[in-house]
């Protein structure tokens, strides 16, 4: 018996989507590099569906800062055998502590508190597109 699913939520506010991105799942996160090739690499991802965001947090020195410094497209996808979700848009590298402080908060609520990185900077990322295959 197939279980019932929600395909291509289209709204983050999807209380299936939102319950998706609430568990813990780790997300890979892709940018485009200066030579217009894809970088992938693993990331915690958090929503904030009532204003439409995401939230990350690196280094400000990784690759993937840097291919979004100018706001950039990204898009983030997290899979849980036959369910995923894909959340894409474009991101804000903040360097303020304030919008770093808030980042790290949201993130440890979904994850755990993350290391001490002087270097950190938020990605704030405004989703213009939500694709997803989950279960009700």
């Amino acid at each position: 018996m197939l279980a019932a699913m929600t395909r291509h939520a289209t709204d983050l506010t999807n209380p299936d989507l939102v319950a998706f991105w609430t568990e813990r799942h780790l997300c890979s996160v892709s940018t485009v590099n200066p030579d217009g090739s894809l970088h992938v690499t693993p990331m915690g991802v958090v929503i904030e569906p009532a204003a439409g965001l995401a939230w990350a947090i690196t280094s400000r020195i990784s690759l993937k800062a840097r291919n979004l410094s100018d706001g950039g497209p990204v898009a983030a996808c997290q899979i849980d055998g036959r369910w995923w979700s894909t959340i894409s848009g474009h991101a804000e590298v903040v360097a303020d502590p304030d919008v770093v402080a808030e980042a790290e908060r949201r993130y440890a609520e979904r994850y755990r508190t993350p290391r001490e990185n002087p270097e950190r900077v938020a990605l704030r990322i405004t989703v213009d597109k939500v694709l997803a295959n989950l279960p009700r």
